[in-house]
């Protein structure tokens, strides 16, 4: 197991902390590292060293910032297998499933070291306005400046790849703060960076309370952008308090899956299981509801439950394992409060809904309610429900009704359906003849109503991190 002694990451340094914490496994409840709480003058610091890298970072030549992402990559590639540890030890994720989150972490800084050298501006035809005859035209991209980063626990790499990847392609230093539960990523992170020759002050890794470390990065005028990944109520706040400065939020989910009549069972339930399964459930595109045409639903349930048997609980270490622990004691109480008030209202808990220390047991609700926690609200648990409906319009209004609108998905042979879903779901993507859960690094990804705004994706955040400027020339 690691056990060590973590430093705040400031201007290229390791600066001790006046305090520290002790960061225990999910699992095992075991004592792992010793993490820094940075307070209000660290964080300053790191901002302040920011500032001073933002010209540093803004004159490198896109080649120099594309090779100090690629000598990441080979990096990553050489220490992948510490990489999935890491992840597996801080944040319970089987290490398996770790191991798919090190091979896409690669891949996004892959993603922006291409797009680094593809950051560019266009021509305008200025003649096609009668005052524009004798004017040339043109547009270029430029850095922001000092981006402020906020990241969750459940991909404590992938994601903080989708936010500093796209930063460094586009010239702009960022301060990071990762989630308390899973800072361990990002200052192998930072270790990486380093060594792979990024300047000092470009990248700060700081750790401690969201109150302190938030709070100054969303109000100090010196950060221009924060890219926030998190909870609806943390996100509102966070655009609330930051005035003019642009801000990336990709919040919560419930995300949905509908499957029609007529389409062949025997691909689609493992698929499923795995969308609602993977990673404990926990997320952000989980696959949280069901809804199933009632002419293959009584089929499709019990397969679906009897392939969810076959998953395997325990050590995150250990490569069988599909099911470990949630990331909290306090997870695992509200999910199991959630459960027997759906029972109490009428659900049916047809497997699952128990708990075996931290692990909640894989869990499948029928007879839900759009009204219940359990369907309306983010369970980020290993819960799925699975609903009968008489048709595909009933479904999409079903999918629709919800305050969450990240991706959605749906199996169907007919391809009139498939364009329906494809016009009629109110989401930020829809997955046809897939599970809403599907991501790949260089697709843009983000939602409607209270899952977010902006995009990720490598090339639609460095559109996001960059400001447009017009340059014309008079030639009369």
């Amino acid at each position: 197991m690691i056990k060590t002694k973590k430093d705040l990451f400031i201007n290229g340094n390791w600066i001790k902390a006046k305090e520290y914490r002790y960061l225990t496994s999910p699992y095992s409840g075991e004592v792992i590292a010793s993490i820094p709480i940075a307070t209000e003058q660290e964080v300053n610091l790191a901002i302040e060293s920011a500032e001073r890298a933002r010209e540093i970072m803004k004159e490198m030549p896109a080649y120099e910032r594309a090779a100090i992402l690629e000598r990441l990559v080979n990096m990553f590639e050489k220490r992948s297998e510490e990489a999935v540890e890491i992840i597996a030890l801080e944040a319970a994720k089987p290490i398996t499933t770790a191991r798919d989150e090190v091979a896409r972490t690669i891949q996004t800084y892959k993603f922006a070291a291409e797009e680094a050298k593809r950051i560019h501006g266009e021509t305008i035809p200025m003649d096609a306005a009668p005052g524009g005859r004798g004017r040339a035209a043109y547009t270029v991209r430029e850095s922001i400046g000092v981006i402020g980063a906020i990241t969750p626990f459940n991909f404590p790499m992938n994601l903080v790849a989708h936010k500093v990847g796209p930063a460094i392609a586009a010239g702009n230093p960022i301060v990071l703060k990762p989630a308390s539960q899973t800072p361990l990523s990002s200052y192998f992170l930072a270790e990486l960076l380093h060594d792979a020759g990024l300047p000092p002050g470009a990248l700060n890794v700081i750790t401690g309370t969201g109150k302190v470390i938030g709070d100054k990065l969303v109000t100090d005028p010196r950060v221009v952008a924060i890219t926030f990944t998190g909870s609806p109520e943390v996100g509102t706040d966070i655009r609330n308090k930051a005035g003019l400065k642009r801000v990336t939020l990709e919040l919560g989910s419930n995300a949905a899956v509908i499957v029609d009549k007529g389409v062949d069972l025997g691909n689609i339930i493992p698929r499923c299981v795995k969308g609602a399964f993977s990673f404990q459930g926990q997320v952000c595109i989980s696959l949280q509801r069901i809804y199933v045409h009632e002419d293959i639903y009584n089929v499709f349930v019990e397969k679906f439950v009897e392939e969810t048997k076959q998953l395997k609980i325990g050590n995150p270490l250990d490569p069988e394992t599909d099911v470990s622990a949630l990331i909290s004691k306090k997870d695992v109480e509200r999910t199991l409060n959630w459960i027997e008030e759906a029972r109490q209202e009428g659900a049916e808990v047809i497997t699952g809904g128990a708990a075996e220390g931290n692990i909640l047991l894989p869990t499948v609700l029928l007879n839900v309610s759009s009204s219940m926690k359990v369907s309306c609200q983010e369970v980020f648990a290993p819960i799925v429900i699975i609903n009968k409906v008489q048709s595909t319009k009933e479904a999409f209004e079903l999918v629709n009704h919800s305050r969450y609108g990240l991706q959605a998905g749906i199996y169907t042979e007919n391809i009139h359906t498939a364009l329906d879903a494809a016009e009629r779901l109110h989401v930020g993507g829809v997955m046809i003849n897939d599970i809403p859960t599907f991501r790949v690094d260089h697709m843009p990804y983000g939602g409607v109503k209270e899952s977010g705004i902006g995009r990720e994706g490598i090339k639609y955040a460095v559109e996001e991190m960059t400001e447009m400027k017009l340059i014309v020339f008079n030639r009369n």
